[in-house]
């Protein structure tokens, strides 16, 4: 039996998004024709919505990104090139926002997920080993900045830069987090570390503390990503190791974060990181921070009500469609580097499909050979005299009558 056409596009964007390369452009998805639009319909700033609209050759890409209730970006895959977003902004900021964001032609949706900033967490390890947890920065009670200031049409950038509402132990007095988002026409290679590899199937997203107080001597911060999922796919934490750090120096794992369909196991979309991040506008190997991942399970709490989530999926959040959560740790033992710069950045890339693949590049296979070839052929070379010399020997022998 042929797939169907939803079918055939996951397909189709699963091995666009899974061919590895270390080039710039050309595979991984083609090129697509993005735009940014924000808050669409809605002229007061005193919210952020930002749509971005990637149009392939038979499909759309749509990524809604949201700083209303909790950091959000809905990741809608479609199969027609005309597909619209639409909001009933009304709707959207009433305490029942359900059904106020959709997607036209509603037909031509073939995969939606969501990905989720909810909150953070500072820590410090006691002398007893304990770890000591300070109140929680929750991201949906934050106060955020206009993103029409930041928004690069050009560069396909903007950034979502907030601070508490209230801060009782003024942390936030000279700091601030944000989230920069930037998204892709065609596949590449990031510039500065940890230089991650993309499609145009996939965007990206920085998560930055700058300027924030440490609550403790040694604290570090804890980064909660929940992912909402329609039911029939799950969510899989993927580690891959690699000999290769090339374009990572130091950094030899990188990790996925896969939504898999359990009828035939494909994969629909990721979240990919390595396991690093940064202490460093400019980021070079001496500034990395640790980062680890912590246990993958389902959420045992509700998402905020206002958020995009809701308005997207509507009520059935929690029972339709599941809500899984991971978190992300970053600082290493004594927690020097944020303690000594006061900032830190963690990179990820989210799209859909595959996420892609690093391969050696050609100036690694050709060290790789120089180094393996070279003993090979001075061994063959070496044998070649030994038995030349060995034959030439024997050859002066004169036999005795």
């Amino acid at each position: 039996m042929a797939p169907s056409a939803p079918v055939l596009l996951l397909l189709l964007l699963a091995l666009a998004g899974g061919r590895g390369g270390t080039g710039q452009g050309g595979a991984g998805g083609g090129r697509r024709q993005v735009s940014m639009q924000y808050n669409p319909g809605w002229n007061n700033s005193s919210v952020n919505l930002l749509h971005v609209r990637a149009v392939g050759p038979s499909d759309t890409l749509h990524y809604i990104w949201s700083s209303i209730g909790a950091p959000t970006v809905l990741l809608v895959a479609t199969e027609s090139r005309s597909s619209t977003l639409g909001i009933n902004w009304t709707q959207l900021l009433s305490p029942a926002p359900a059904g106020a964001i959709w997607i036209d032609p509603p037909s031509s949706v073939v995969y939606s997920t969501a990905v989720v900033f909810t909150k953070v967490f500072e820590y410090s390890e006691a002398k007893t080993l304990e770890e000591l947890f300070y109140p929680t920065y929750d991201l949906s009670d934050f106060s955020w900045d206009s993103i029409n200031h930041t928004l690069n049409h050009t560069a396909l950038t903007a950034e979502f830069t907030g601070i508490p509402a209230t801060d009782p132990s003024g942390s936030f007095s000279n700091g601030s987090l944000a989230f920069q988002v930037t998204a892709y026409e065609t596949s590449g290679r990031d510039g500065p570390l940890p230089s991650l590899l993309h499609t145009a199937n996939s965007s990206k997203v920085e998560f930055v503390l700058a300027g924030v107080a440490l609550r403790g001597n040694s604290s570090r911060f804890v980064l909660e990503v929940a992912t909402v999922e329609e039911i029939g796919v799950v969510q899989k934490l993927r580690s891959a190791r690699s000999i290769d750090d090339e374009y990572t120096p130091t950094i030899f794992e990188m990790l996925s974060l896969v939504a898999e369909s359990q009828n035939d196991s494909s994969t629909l979309s990721f979240l990919q990181w390595k396991a690093t991040a940064y202490g460093s506008q400019t980021p070079r190997r001496e500034d990395s921070i640790q980062c680890w991942s912590h246990g993958l399970q389902a959420a045992n709490w509700t998402l905020p009500v206002s958020s995009i989530v809701h308005a997207y999926f509507g009520e059935g959040v929690g029972s339709t469609y599941t809500i899984s959560a991971i978190n992300i740790s970053f600082g290493g033992e004594d927690g020097k580097v944020y303690q000594e710069k006061h900032y830190l950045s963690w990179s990820a890339l989210l799209g859909f499909g595959q996420p892609p693949k690093d391969t050696f590049s050609p100036l690694i296979i050709s060290i790789m050979a120089v180094a393996l070839g070279t003993p090979m052929v001075m061994l063959l070379v070496g044998s070649s005299v030994v038995l030349f010399a060995q034959r030439k020997r024997y050859s002066e022998y004169e036999p005795i009558n």
